[in-house]
């Protein structure tokens, strides 16, 4: 009987142990996960940069901002595409009557940057218009180019520092990449997904510029 008990305890012990072991394991192993999946990221973005041609970029001549006008067309009622992503990409945004944000937080991934006012905020086109132009959009319909300017469904628009956005200016890769390194992956993977779902072309030193970001995944 007495060792009936002793076998009875230790098994008890031991489930206990066992218990309080899992929680830590599966947090040891989150970050391998995590790791992986930017990996993956990383994988199908050379996957489809290897799929874009490769050309030298277009003149700039007849380009303008109108021709891709309205570039922040009404969406939803008042709410234009830069409202709705100024809400999107916000915390604790409140708008006024006429859609417009008056008070939240925004994060700017591309040089780290809290800001608790949208005077200090730009909506970024990831992919500049201007670099599109002279990446095939100066072949576009109007309509096309509108839906480039405004789309919401593709890694397009971003919310940023007013700063960072002046400083990347209509820059490619090759001559502009986020101050704050550890976005590099996701800029470079966001600029690969815009630009083979529009079929623009890159030029070879954007391509270099791109793998190498590709590099921090």
């Amino acid at each position: 009987m007495g060792e009936t008990m002793i076998f009875l305890r230790r098994a008890t012990n031991v489930a206990v142990l066992t218990l309080l072991v899992l929680p830590i394991t599966a947090v040891l192993t989150a970050p391998p996960a995590a790791a992986e999946s930017r990996k993956q990221a990383a994988a199908r973005a050379r996957s489809m940069l290897a799929q874009l041609k490769v050309a030298r970029p277009l003149s700039i001549r007849g380009y303008s901002r109108e021709k891709f006008r309205p570039h922040w067309a009404d969406r939803k009622g008042r709410c234009s595409t830069r409202e709705l992503v100024l809400a999107r990409d916000g915390r604790r945004v409140r708008r006024n009557a006429a859609c417009h944000p008056v008070k939240g937080v925004w994060f700017s991934p591309y040089d780290g940057k809290k800001l608790k006012s949208e005077r200090y905020v730009d909506v970024d086109h990831v992919v500049p218009l201007a670099y599109a132009w002279r990446s095939g959009a100066k072949r576009w319909s109007p309509a096309k180019r509108r839906a480039f300017a405004n789309d919401i469904r593709r890694p397009e628009l971003l919310t940023v520092s007013h700063s960072a956005n002046i400083a990347k200016g209509a820059k490619g890769p090759q001559s502009w990449r986020p101050p704050r390194r550890a976005h590099w992956c996701r800029y470079a993977t966001s600029w690969i997904t815009v630009k083979r779902h529009y079929r623009l072309f890159v030029t070879r030193k954007e391509k270099t510029a791109l793998l190498n970001m590709l590099r921090t995944c």
